[in-house]
């Protein structure tokens, strides 16, 4: 059985930024890092980002793949049609995703993608606005994609009407209890698409997270009981409890995901168990 994947879509230097947003600060990693540690979170197949042609881009996580869009400028639907047709008999179904969306929980990635059998296009719409750069698409839907490029149809709206597509609205969304808890105002989707956007966005408070220390950590003194932090990263989080991630320390989250990265995003409800890598195995 074909897995979900997904598709990141980088663009190159944003007007309205002055920058690349995929180097934008985030709590100490980059916006790029963030999201598509994220994604990696979300889906059980391949990652794709998809950049302007050799555009530089800040580190990324072990396995992601990165491809050059054919050309620079041809906008979003360009980019989802090089990130498609990579993942072409090797994954049913991607969630595609611009690098703006440093809110976005693996819990909206898993409840969108979890209906990608039902339709060639699982769209969001949240505030009443459709959210195509936050949605689930079938990767045969590359070859269409890549057609309305070449006839300069660059809408991503226009692979709709080629499309069977299953709408997603705020009830419809919020009716999985695994999203509400974790992202009741759908801030999955919040952009920043201007500087000002960006600046509210980072002036929010750092997802609510909760460390526990176990084995030799609490031997050596530290308190072994739970401690409810803010910290966008993995690094952050054992910093509050005054861990250094280092090769001695290894990171679990949620039980089954182990690292040692210190750009390792965290999301609001994750459990972070720090441990002696002795005894992480």
């Amino acid at each position: 059985m074909l897995e979900s994947a997904g598709v990141v879509l980088v663009g190159g230097r944003s007007s309205r930024m002055g920058r690349s947003k995929a180097d934008l600060d985030w709590h100490g990693s980059t916006m790029l890092r963030r999201v598509t540690g994220l994604l990696q979170r979300g889906v059980d197949g391949p990652l794709i980002v998809v950049r302007a042609p050799g555009q530089s881009l800040p580190g990324l996580p072990p396995g992601v793949e990165v491809v050059d869009d054919p050309a620079e400028g041809r906008g979003p639907l360009q980019g989802l049609a090089v990130g498609l047709a990579v993942l072409q008999g090797r994954a049913r179904s991607a969630f595609v995703c611009a690098t703006d969306l440093p809110l976005l929980h693996p819990a909206f990635v898993r409840r969108v993608t979890r209906d990608a059998g039902l339709a060639d296009v699982v769209l969001p719409v949240v505030g009443g606005h459709r959210q195509p750069l936050a949605a689930s698409y079938a990767t045969s839907l590359a070859g269409a994609a890549a057609r309305l490029v070449s006839e300069d149809r660059l809408k991503v709206g226009f692979l709709f009407d080629e499309a069977t597509v299953v709408r997603l609205d705020e009830p419809q969304l919020l009716a999985d209890p695994a999203l509400s808890a974790v992202d009741p105002g759908l801030a999955s989707v919040s952009g920043a698409n201007t500087v000002e956007e960006y600046d509210a966005l980072h002036a929010q408070p750092e997802p609510e997270v909760t460390v526990e220390l176990s084995g030799a950590l609490v031997a050596g003194g530290l308190d072994r009981g739970r401690h409810t932090v803010r910290a966008s990263t993995l690094g952050s989080a054992a910093a509050s409890v005054s861990v250094h991630l280092d090769r001695h320390v290894l990171a679990a989250v949620n039980g089954d995901q182990a690292s040692r990265d210190p750009e390792f995003p965290l999301v609001r409800g994750d459990l972070v168990t720090l441990m002696s890598a002795g005894a992480g195995g």
